[in-house]
C-alpha cells in the first residue's frame, strides 16, 4: 500500500517536488497537496508581467488540473492547515478535515515583511506577493494613480516596473545606495537604474521611510529627511521571511526558518522542509533555483535513495522590465581577487567577472545575459580559467574556440 505523503504548500517548490516524485518514486506515495490560496499552483515569477497586463491569469498556471489528477494527487485548495499533531501523525485543516500522513513535507514558503512605522495600517498600503495583490493594484495603475513602491530589491523592481507599464506614476524608494545591492555592484546597479528610469520609474536611493500620512486612506509617504511623496497606493516590497509558524506551533526547531539537515529532514524524521520556509546550514534561500535543487534531493530521499543537499550557489537570472540581469557568486572583489570588466554604456551592457587564483568565483551581467549558464557552470566547477581569461567576457563560443 502506498504511504500517505502530505505536502503543506502548493507553490513552485511543492509542484516541482510532485514532478520529481513522479520520476523517482512513482506509485510509492499517496500524495495530498494542501494550499491556502483558492487556485491552482502558479508561477510567482510571472506576477510582474501579469500586473502589467502583458499576460493572462491562465499563463501563470504551473500545471493544469488534469496533470494533478493524472498523477493521483489529492488537492485541497483554499484550505489552510491549522495544526500538526506529530503524535497522531495528522494535519488538521480549516473546516474540520483531518488528514493522516506517513511523511509530511512543509513547503509553506515565505511571507512579506511589513514596515513597522506610524500609519502602516492605513488602507492603500499593501504588499506584492500573491495574485490577489494584483487584483487590488492593477486598477489603480490603469487609472494613472500616484504609486510609491518601497524596496529596490528584486520584488520591488518587479512591482515598480509592472505598475509603470500598467499606467501608474511610480516612484521607487530604496534605503540602500544602489538597486539590488545584494546582487549587483555600484556600476551594474547604476546601469540598471538608468534602464528602469527610462521606463518611467522615478528612483530615490538612500531614502528611509519614516511614516505614512492620510486619514481614511494613505495619501503620502514621509521620508526620514522630511520630504513627502504623494501616494494613492503604497506597495511595500522590502523582503520576505520564512513562513515557519506552523512548524513552530508543532514544536519543531525554528530559527530564521525551519531547521533541516542535509536530508532536508527536521528533528522529526518523518517531517521534511522545502523551499523558502527552511534554514539549512545557517542559510535561508529566497530564490526558486535552490528550492528546485532541494526538491530533487528530497524526492530521491523519499524514493529510498541516499541523497543529501549540500547547499546552493546563490544566483539570480531575470529580466526586469526587459533588462536582463544575472548575478552569481562573489560580486565584490576582495584583496585576493582580480576583476575583468566589459562595459558598453551606449548599448546598456555591463559584464564583470571576479577571479581568485585563476578560478571564476563571481559574475555580473547587466543588459545582455547570454552565456549566464556557462558562467554559472564555471563558478560551480571551480576549474582554472586562466587560459580563457581574455575571451571570458565574450561568452562560451569564444572560450570554447580558444580552448580548442
Amino acid at each position: 500500500m502506498a504511504e500517505p505523503l502530505v505536502i503543506v504548500g502548493k507553490g513552485m517548490a511543492a509542484t516541482r517536488l510532485v514532478e520529481e516524485l513522479g520520476q523517482q518514486a512513482l506509485g510509492r506515495h499517496a500524495i495530498a497537496v494542501i494550499g491556502e490560496e483558492p487556485r491552482l499552483a502558479y508561477n510567482r515569477i510571472l506576477l510582474s508581467p501579469f500586473l502589467a497586463g502583458e499576460i493572462a491569469a491562465n499563463d501563470l498556471e504551473l500545471k493544469p488540473a488534469a496533470w494533478w489528477r493524472a498523477r493521483g494527487v489529492s488537492t485541497f485548495y483554499g484550505r489552510a492547515v491549522t495544526a500538526i499533531d506529530r503524535a497522531a501523525r495528522t494535519v488538521a485543516l480549516a473546516g474540520g478535515l483531518c488528514l493522516p500522513y506517513g511523511k509530511l513535507v512543509l513547503a509553506t514558503g515565505s511571507k512579506p515583511v511589513r514596515l513597522a512605522c506610524p500609519g502602516a495600517e492605513l488602507p492603500g498600503i499593501q504588499t506584492f506577493r500573491e495574485m490577489s495583490d494584483v487584483g487590488a493594484m492593477r486598477p489603480q495603475a490603469e487609472r494613472g494613480a500616484r504609486i510609491v513602491v518601497i524596496g529596490g530589491g528584486l520584488l520591488g523592481l518587479e512591482a515598480a516596473t509592472g505598475l509603470a507599464r500598467a499606467g501608474g506614476r511610480v516612484t521607487l524608494v530604496h534605503l540602500a545606495d544602489r538597486l539590488m545591492e545584494r546582487q549587483l555592484d555600484a556600476e551594474g546597479a547604476a546601469m540598471l537604474a538608468t534602464a528602469i528610469d527610462y521606463r518611467g520609474v522615478e528612483i530615490r536611493l538612500n531614502s528611509a521611510t519614516d511614516h505614512f500620512i492620510g486619514t481614511d486612506k494613505v495619501e503620502g509617504v514621509v521620508l526620514s529627511d522630511g520630504s513627502v511623496i504623494p501616494a494613492e497606493l503604497v506597495v511595500v516590497a522590502i523582503g520576505v521571511r520564512p513562513n515557519a509558524d506552523l512548524a513552530r506551533a508543532a514544536g519543531l526547531s525554528v530559527e530564521r526558518g525551519i531547521l533541516v539537515d542535509d536530508r532536508l529532514a527536521t528533528e522529526d524524521p518523518d517531517i521534511f522542509g522545502l523551499g523558502e520556509c527552511i534554514q539549512h546550514r545557517g542559510q535561508v534561500y529566497g530564490l526558486i533555483e535552490p528550492a528546485y535543487e532541494q526538491a530533487r534531493v528530497l524526492a530521491a530521499g523519499l524514493a529510498g535513495k541516499d541523497a543529501h543537499y549540500a547547499g546552493s550557489l546563490l544566483a539570480t537570472n531575470l529580466k526586469v522590465s526587459g533588462v536582463g540581469v544575472f548575478s552569481a557568486g562573489t560580486v565584490e572583489a576582495d584583496d585576493g581577487c582580480e576583476t575583468i570588466v566589459l562595459r558598453d554604456p551606449d548599448a546598456g551592457v555591463y559584464r564583470k567577472f571576479v577571479l581568485r587564483e585563476g578560478r571564476l568565483v563571481g559574475c555580473i551581467l547587466v543588459g545582455e545575459t547570454q552565456g549566464a549558464l556557462f558562467y554559472l557552470r564555471l563558478i560551480r566547477s571551480g576549474q582554472d580559467v586562466s587560459a580563457l581569461r581574455t575571451d571570458l567576457p565574450f561568452g562560451e563560443s569564444y572560450c570554447v574556440r580558444e580552448a580548442a
